[in-house]
């Protein structure tokens, strides 16, 4: 880029009165509008926000982090930035990091940076269950992305199009974008960031459990809807063959014993009903990727 970039930020915000005052006041000295979406809150995060001199949506009810985020980029791709930059309004991401995440997009040397806790340079103080939890999430994931759960990412506008095409409404959403920049061959680059969590009030509304569900639920689905006939077809034919085994199993007792067992009647059949749901459901899906791609 020549001139110089448009920059929006697009900070999600959930009962955040205590915190996002600060976050708006140091992030504004590297952007040029920040956008709060504020889900549902029950306090004045809103109200601190907007005479903050920040753009605020509120959601009427809290819907989840994914929809957020949402909401926020449909809003700033209205003033037609060069870069959309994300961060939490908890003060978990220091804004002063916001120079360096955006860097590389300046440069043309990427389409999306993430701010990495994993590489060199990069630091968190989280709870040992974080830690632990986090290293999971990741390897479950299978990405070049070292730390895919950080929220604090910048895009330019092709990749702010882009992963507008997700559907999470809750934590999952970090993992579907990362899903949809690998599928359209974003250029992804990880920065070093530090990310605290000692001090801060509460680093999510949640339990980790739930955080942690919601995160593999969106991979499981996303994987799944990409390779449907290895991860939902193959489950549905083996079921479908065991259903077929154990009926010919209930035949065979019933024509040598004259015994019908209405428990393996029940197991048979849910087993071959399920088979065929996920086969059809398999093909159906493969038939529509299949067509979209060809487009």
């Amino acid at each position: 880029m020549n001139k110089k970039p448009k920059i929006i930020a697009v900070i999600p915000a959930y009962n955040e009165e205590k915190t996002i005052a600060t976050v708006i006041l140091e992030t504004e000295k590297y952007v040029d509008k920040i956008i709060v979406v504020d889900d549902g809150s029950t306090d004045h995060t809103a109200e601190i926000a907007r005479r903050m001199g920040a753009i605020v949506i509120s959601h009427p009810k809290n819907v989840g982090k994914g929809a957020a985020l949402r909401t926020g980029f449909k809003e700033a791709l209205k003033h037609n930035p060069d870069i959309i930059v994300t961060l939490d309004a908890d003060l978990q991401h220091n804004p002063n990091e916001i120079p360096k995440l955006i860097q590389p997009i300046i440069e043309g040397k990427a389409d999306m940076t993430i701010g990495s806790r994993y590489i060199k340079g990069g630091k968190m103080d989280a709870p040992f269950y974080r830690r632990v939890g986090l290293a999971i999430i990741n390897k479950l994931h299978k990405a070049p992305i070292k730390d895919t759960q950080s929220g604090y990412r910048a895009y330019n506008q092709k990749a702010a199009k882009i992963v507008l095409q997700t559907t999470t409404k809750g934590y999952g959403i970090e993992t579907e974008q990362i899903q949809l920049a690998l599928k359209n061959k974003l250029k992804i680059i990880e920065i070093p960031i530090i990310i605290k969590y000692k001090g801060l009030e509460k680093t999510h509304k949640k339990s980790p459990l739930f955080h942690a569900a919601q995160i593999i639920v969106t991979l499981i689905r996303t994987i799944a809807e990409e390779h449907p006939l290895l991860y939902i077809g193959l489950p549905g034919a083996i079921l479908l063959l065991a259903g077929i085994l154990s009926g010919a199993y209930l035949l065979w007792v019933f024509n040598t014993t004259r015994y019908f067992s209405i428990p393996l009647v029940i197991v048979t059949t849910g087993t071959i009903l399920t088979g065929l749901i996920l086969a059809t459901t398999a093909l159906t899906l493969h038939v529509v990727i299949q067509q979209i791609k060809r487009k």
